[in-house]
């Protein structure tokens, strides 16, 4: 489907920042955090609602800046390369939105390609919009979630679940050599989840992709990722390998949060949105 790659490595280093919404001078929703993911690993971020999660990914995405301390990948801080060089690193980065932002009139073979676009100059880009360069390609991919036959459906006849899964089969299709995942499964069935997460860490670790991915599913995350990282309150609570993750330390991080640790989330409404939501998929 695509050629094998070389992940990226990721350190952070007393890190902190704020949410993309928060006015100024408000508090950090990451607090002095440290965390190093090597290249091709898979890790899953669990922790309750407002642990920080979202706001983490924004900035491994190189969307949000740090308000102090550093963010490194493949040791630069891209931060402090010039902008060539820092639109160049997004290129290598795919971010996949819980909500992902496909236009309502496109076709769905059109919006998994899209996926190639970081690699594709302008005018094979705009082509792309009209005539599908690799039909075959987007096939295979939607058929990793089960999404084949949509393949020349119109985005906006899909459900909340089915936009879903054609916003991470379009991680197939990108060249990006770390794959940012935010709450895939939030339209999901249990069953639809596993699916499309085993689909996700099976591909990273043929590709040798480093993949990290926010999880309000522990017992998901837990059977499917080697490593857990467990947030609370902007920081770190526990980093572990998953088999290692016992009960007391899910209690404790959950703590007043048990209805989230028992599944009992809210599932985005199965049923096509009345106006495409502003977020962004690729960080470029």
């Amino acid at each position: 489907m695509t050629a094998p790659a070389n992940g990226l490595t990721l350190q952070l280093e007393a890190l902190s920042a704020r949410h993309p919404a928060a006015r100024s001078g408000a508090a950090p929703a990451l607090k002095g955090l440290n965390l190093r993911v090597n290249a091709g690993e898979q890790v899953a971020i669990i922790g309750p609602s407002g642990a920080g999660k979202t706001t983490l990914l924004q900035v491994l995405a190189c969307a949000l800046p740090p308000t102090a301390g550093t963010l490194t990948l493949d040791g630069q801080n891209p931060w402090l390369l010039p902008r060539s060089a820092l639109q160049a690193l997004r290129g290598q980065l795919f971010l996949a939105p819980q909500v992902p932002p496909l236009p309502p009139r496109q076709r769905v073979v059109t919006s998994v390609l899209a996926g190639r676009l970081p690699a594709m100059g302008l005018w094979a880009s705009l082509r792309s919009l009209f005539y599908p360069s690799d039909i075959p390609a987007a096939f295979a991919a939607l058929e990793r979630f089960d999404l084949g036959p949509k393949l020349f459906e119109r985005v906006d006849r899909l459900s909340g679940g089915e936009r879903q899964r054609v916003g991470l089969a379009r991680g197939l299709l990108s060249p990006a050599r770390f794959w940012l995942i935010d709450e895939p499964l939030s339209a999901l069935d249990p069953t639809r989840s596993r699916q499309a997460i085993a689909a996700l860490v099976d591909e990273a670790q043929a590709r040798h992709v480093t993949l990290v991915a926010t999880l309000h599913q522990v017992d998901v995350a837990l059977s499917h990722f080697p490593r857990v990282v467990g947030m609370r309150d902007g920081q770190v609570a526990f980093d572990l390998p998953a088999a290692l993750v016992s009960r007391d330390k899910l209690a404790a991080l959950y703590d007043q949060y048990e209805h989230e640790l028992r599944g009992d989330v809210p599932m985005l409404p199965d049923a096509p949105p009345t106006a495409p939501q502003p977020v962004v998929m690729h960080c470029r």
